[in-house]
């Protein structure tokens, strides 16, 4: 079997297929396009553990089921 799934050269094997594939004057901007989308990933992702964590805003929990 496999003993070690990814070694140096495999790594730049895969860089230079990139490279041919998308040319040197697209990769700035598609690894800028692909920090701007992690970062509103990580955004996104800790508003939304922090709306899970903190308490549901709004009042009476009462209120909202019209109880009234």
């Amino acid at each position: 079997m496999i003993r070690n799934g990814l070694e140096p050269w495999h790594l730049l094997i895969l860089l230079v297929v990139v490279l041919v594939l998308f040319g040197s004057r697209k990769l700035p901007d598609t690894a800028r396009a692909l920090g701007k989308s992690l970062r509103i990933l990580r955004s996104e992702s800790r508003a939304l553990r922090a709306e899970h964590e903190s308490p549901e805003a709004g009042g009476d929990p009462g209120s909202a089921r019209g109880t009234g």
